[in-house]
């Protein structure tokens, strides 16, 4: 889920096109008025070019935010957008998730019971997370381009490009008060600079319920109908002057450049609608060899042992608010994989994806083969590839399964003092009186490391959890590698324990000094490697790290292939569309910076006989409720509301409260969050999901199944209102109505 461009005659040619089919594609801002403008005003949009991106005047690229947690980002994990004059931020109930945990506790459980801000002096400031706004972006290729040439190797070249990178992102800072980012397109074959500005005072002002934020859970995750109130509410804060700041009391809410109206007349089949935002990564121009090492190898491995962990998880979150909070944000994430790759493993099959791109690849074969000099070039292209992705397919189980393993419960910690061990045998094994005192050196600074860390080891863990999370992944790595091709340990466990992996970790638990506070407290009071080194969760560890080394240098060597590979593919394909379809566009891979998609609400036919609506209402909560479950309990001042049909002015015409629509934008993950606007840029919901038929979606799009599920903006203002009695932010907003006006549209602070 990366990628990279060309030259700027050639660019002439791929880049514009004729022929944009409307849904696909995840353009970049500064190419609307060239590539996009005129098919979206067919579409419906009301906006000019300078209206929806401009760098000298206010756009409606000012009113869309990154979300990291970091003060540098490089990359964001979430899209938020603003909605009010004093900085008000919306996005999802997901991307605010870990922010929640983190200011929960036990006696003020925000995650579970949701939190409300009445006024400026009620609102949670949360460490760490930054928004970024884009200034500018630009295109750098000429300069990047300017240091490498033909006679480079890969490495070479990659090494030239990182120091102009670095050199061009440091002038462009402004001594600090920027943060340029510089990445490549088309799998390197473009660059360019995004310049942001990133404030480090954001503070939580509302967010529901978790039983509403993740109403339908896991099962849910993916899947049409949906009924979730997928948001969460901060604000961005400034200094004074209106500049970044880290957090202080005598910071003030952000005036934004821009922010964006919320329009509550709903939607009908066929509007217009755009979506802005950083989608994360997606792999339209994979091979089909990556989708089948994918299909075959990796996704699998993920599922087995993600879905595990977060089974593992569940039995113990469920009946503890404490150890619920602690691992919420882990077990959101890790679920939130592992259903992502069940949905492209069983997706990218039945879409045909493979086939399709071989067919791709024959066609751009013939062409290569049609020209002696296209030979030379591109010719070996896409025999490595496949070459490549069969090595990668042999080693791949013997990195990520011992990797996976030694995570988890008293091997993560074990897995920590290998290096000590190394340290001290080097020390020992040092000969001259310089090398002994550098040995001793770096052994004292790793022991005080250990120290410290064996002070607070099991913070923040559960360790019964932990322990059986352990054991599981143990008895997965033991099903599947046998023989050589197991780690040493197993060996052992097959000798003294008769294969009875349980026998073995009950007694790692329960003899282990890493896996109990107490023991490793003790222990590090007066530490003896020696006793380390007759730890069994230490040999365990030392032996999935052994097997780790010996497999990584092919697993690396393989992917340092592939890149350049990737590269020459991705550049030879453009040519051949340029020659052969001159009127189609080309757009590059989802890498984390600001896009813009544009399509419509439409509902779709997953499978013969099965129809599905744009919409769907809070009579699917009704459905669906399970009072006491995990994922469909509901709060039940929410059931009576709806109930009793108490929905205010965010009813449609027919009386019924929307939670949910669909539309044919082109999102991916870092989209969530994104608003999803009219042709005037008025937000109607805000994207959280992708459909589970067009799971297949990240590689190939599928015009016909692919679909962005959001969450309608009067289910959000709704539950704002009715449920969270926050009066004071709706009256934030500025809400457009058709005749008749809501209670509230606005009133001055």
């Amino acid at each position: 889920m990366k990628k990279t461009f060309l030259i700027l005659a050639l660019a002439a040619l791929c880049f514009v096109g004729k022929n944009v089919r409307a849904d696909e594609g995840m353009w970049l801002p500064m190419f609307v008025e060239r590539l996009n403008y005129v098919d979206m005003q067919k579409m419906g949009l009301q906006l000019t070019p300078e209206e929806l991106y401009s760098i000298n005047h206010s756009s409606l690229k000012d009113a869309i935010v990154g979300l990291s947690e970091s003060p540098n980002p490089r990359g964001y994990f979430c899209t938020g957008e603003i909605v009010s004059k004093n900085g008000l931020l919306f996005t999802n109930h997901h991307c605010g998730y870990g922010s929640v945990n983190k200011l929960s506790t036990v006696e003020h459980d925000y995650l579970t019971n949701g939190f409300w801000a009445k006024n400026f002096d009620e609102e949670l400031p949360v460490d760490g997370l930054t928004a970024s706004f884009l200034i500018r972006m630009e295109d750098v290729t000429a300069e990047i381009f300017s240091v490498i040439d033909d006679t480079m190797d890969w490495m070479t070249r990659q090494s030239a490009i990182k120091e102009k990178i670095s050199e061009l992102e440091a002038a462009a800072s402004e001594d600090g008060k920027y943060n340029p980012v510089i990445k490549g397109f088309f799998e390197g074959n473009e660059y360019y600079m995004f310049v942001y500005q990133v404030f480090m005072d954001v503070r939580l002002v509302g967010v529901p319920p978790s039983s509403i934020g993740k109403f339908g859970g896991d099962t849910d995750n993916w899947m049409w109908p949906r009924h979730t109130g997928d948001f969460s509410i901060f604000r961005v804060y400034a200094d004074a002057e209106g500049n970044p700041a880290p957090y202080s009391p005598d910071n003030k809410p952000l005036t934004p450049k821009h922010h964006l109206p919320v329009n509550i007349d709903g939607v009908q089949p066929d509007d217009f609608t755009m979506i802005w935002g950083f989608p994360g990564s997606t792999e339209r121009y994979m091979t089909s060899f990556g989708i089948d090492y994918n299909v075959n190898v990796f996704y699998p491995i993920v599922i087995k042992f993600f879905k595990k962990q977060t089974e593992v998880m569940d039995e113990f979150m469920v009946n503890d608010p404490a150890v619920n909070l602690m691992y919420a944000d882990d077990h959101a994430g890790k679920a939130n994989t592992w259903k992502n790759f069940i949905g492209q493993v069983t997706m990218l099959p039945k879409n045909k994806v493979s086939d399709t791109k071989r067919q791709l690849e024959a066609q751009f074969s013939e062409w290569v083969n049609a020209n002696p000099e296209r030979v030379a070039e591109y010719g070996n292209a896409l025999q490595s590839l496949e070459n490549m992705y069969a090595m990668l397919g042999e080693v791949s189980k013997k990195v990520y399964y011992p990797n996976f393993t030694m995570q988890v419960g008293p091997l993560g910690l074990a897995s920590a003092a290998i290096s000590y061990v190394e340290a001290y045998d080097n020390m020992k094994a040092a000969k001259t009186k310089e090398e002994k005192a550098e040995a001793q050196e770096k052994f004292n600074a790793i022991e005080e490391e250990i120290k410290v860390m064996a002070g607070n080891a099991f913070e923040g863990t559960y360790q019964p959890c932990e322990n059986k999370m352990f054991v599981e992944m143990m008895k997965i790595y033991a099903a599947d590698l046998k023989g050589d091709d197991a780690a040493s340990i197993f060996k052992v466990i097959d000798k003294k324990y008769k294969g009875d992996i349980d026998a073995f970790c009950n007694e790692v638990i329960e003899k282990s000094i890493f896996s109990d506070q107490e023991r490793l407290t003790k222990f590090m009071e007066k530490p003896n490697v020696k006793k380390i080194k007759k730890d069994l969760a230490y040999q365990t560890a030392k032996s999935l790290y052994k097997q780790l080394l010996e497999a990584i240098p092919v697993y690396q060597m393989v992917n340092m292939q592939i890149a350049p590979n990737d590269h020459l593919f991705v550049k030879g394909l453009r040519e051949f569309y340029a020659e052969t379809q001159p009127g189609k566009s080309l757009y590059p891979d989802a890498n984390s910076t600001l896009r813009m998609s544009y399509g419509s609400v439409k509902d779709y036919q997953p499978a013969d006989a099965i129809h599905y609506d744009y919409v769907c209402t809070a009579n699917g909560i009704l459905e669906k409720y399970k009072p006491g479950d995990f994922e469909f309990d509901a709060p039940k001042e929410l059931i009576e509301l709806i109930e009793n049909r108490n929905f205010g002015p965010y009813a449609d015409k027919n009386g019924e409260l929307i939670t949910c629509f669909l539309s044919t934008n082109d999102i991916t993950g870092g989209n969530s969050g994104s608003p999803i606007m009219n042709g005037k840029g008025e937000l109607l919901g805000l994207a959280f999901d992708g459909n589970w038929e067009a799971m297949s979606g990240d590689v190939n799009f599928e015009p016909r199944l692919q679909r962005t599920i959001n969450v309608d903006v009067r289910y959000v203002l709704f539950i704002i209102d009715k449920l969270g009695h926050a009066d004071n932010i709706i009256d934030e907003l500025d809400i457009v109505k058709s005749e008749p006006k809501p209670d509230r549209i606005e009133i001055v602070q």
